[in-house]
């Protein structure tokens, strides 16, 4: 055994040790963007059902079964990108956003802050007068095919405006407002609606658009229920609900961070500059977590 070890090393040399990190690097990307979607069902569905086909076809040397499997591979592999093909989409698109990765310009996070403290506010005082509402903020994924369903306003983003969108019975009450940098682009925008199940059945249509959105890009959607007044977030196709104003501040803050924010190197980032956004952060991955 250990002979066969030391056979292996010895024909190991640079070139084999760059051909194995690079595979185990695909593996792990692929791995990296479809964690926390539906995808890791389906995946994990896909392998222990690849273990069994293994375990019974080759182990117990059943030639019919195995002659089945060798046919039936190739429609397989041609099935896999249509039943995956929401997260390789939303893959492609994490991939194509390489600007995310950089994070944000001094002017931008004013801009951002201003968003955020406008938006805070006018969540808080719809979700007292018990005034429904979805917000969409827009990040790297372009939503302008959604935009262009509703009614125009390009206007600044301002607590006042907002209230009066979502104002009982006006005519851009129903439907989404979409905020684009420090605009809110359009109001009364059609959303796609979540076909995934739901725990709380007396989540209505707002939720099932605010979670749709978020399955489809990176926006992050905000929802005010108008028979309960709760503030609920939909980030990724999770929501969390029950929200107040300081809580529903910070998980914006957080999710507002670049994308790759939480992994090894922004942690590396944070270790060496410790502060409000850390702990921000953190703060809001416990929120996703309960």
């Amino acid at each position: 055994m250990l002979s066969d070890w030391l056979y292996i090393f010895q024909r190991l040399t640079p070139l084999s040790l760059l051909d194995i990190s690079l595979v185990a690097l695909v593996f792990f990307v692929l791995l990296y963007l479809v964690r926390g979607t539906q995808a890791v069902q389906l995946l994990r569905g896909v392998i222990i059902l690849a273990l069994f086909i293994a375990l019974v076809g080759y182990a117990l040397h059943l030639p019919a079964f195995s002659w089945l499997v060798q046919r039936a591979v190739p429609a397989l592999l041609i099935s896999i990108p249509i039943i995956f093909q929401p997260e390789l989409r939303r893959a492609l698109e994490r991939l194509g956003r390489t600007g995310s990765w950089l994070g944000f310009t001094p002017r931008e996070q004013i801009a951002i802050e201003k968003v955020i403290a406008e938006t805070v506010q006018a969540c808080q005082r719809l979700a007292e007068r018990r005034h429904g509402a979805l917000i969409v903020l827009e990040r790297g994924t372009g939503l302008q095919d959604y935009i262009e369903t509703g009614v125009l306003l390009n206007a600044s983003v301002s607590s006042g405006l907002l209230q009066t969108i979502f104002f009982p019975n006006t005519m851009l009450h129903d439907g989404a407002a979409i905020i684009r940098g420090d605009q809110i682009v359009a109001a009364a925008c059609i959303l796609p609606l979540t076909s995934q199940f739901l725990d709380d059945q007396r989540l209505g249509l707002r939720h099932r658009a605010a979670i749709g959105i978020t399955e489809a890009t990176d926006a992050i959607a905000m929802v005010v229920s108008e028979e309960r007044g709760t503030i609920s977030i939909a980030h990724n196709g999770r929501m969390i609900r029950r929200l107040d104003s300081a809580r529903l501040d910070t998980v914006l803050h957080a999710f507002y961070q670049p994308q790759f924010r939480g992994t090894w190197l922004s942690r590396l980032g944070n270790t060496l500059r410790p502060g409000r956004r850390t702990s921000r952060t953190e703060s809001a991955m416990s929120e996703v977590k309960q």
